[in-house]
């Protein structure tokens, strides 16, 4: 049963005008994150930064909440599988969770759609 899809779009010029700063990027990216973000050249960074504050942002659209006190930008992680793939790796819905993250020059585009059961 699907229990939430959420979509959501963000330009990515907007996320690398505060990406400089190094609180923001601790606010959205688990350490996990961080450690790849890190690894990345600027325009591959920044497609990074990006994406995965949108997926989270998407996937908190899923669940039914937002981001906030049920969801913070910590609890969903998100890493690439060794074919590329970005997985929800960590997350607070109790069933199965799939990402999807599409770029272009100037914006980044994500769906999560999470399926299974609601518990708490």
């Amino acid at each position: 049963m699907i229990y939430g899809i959420g979509v959501d779009i963000e330009e990515i010029g907007r996320i690398v005008d505060v990406a400089d700063q190094e609180r923001f990027v601790k606010k959205v990216l688990t350490p996990n994150e961080v450690a790849v973000y890190q690894t990345l050249n600027d325009k591959r960074g920044a497609e990074f930064l990006a994406g995965r504050w949108s997926a989270k942002e998407a996937y908190s659209k899923a669940f039914g909440t937002g981001i906030g006190k049920a969801v913070s930008f910590q609890d969903v992680e998100i890493l690439d599988n060794e074919f590329g793939k970005p997985e929800l790796v960590k997350q607070p819905f109790k069933g199965k969770g799939f990402v999807s993250i599409s770029h272009t020059r100037q914006l980044v585009m994500t769906q999560v759609l999470l399926e299974g059961e609601f518990t708490k």
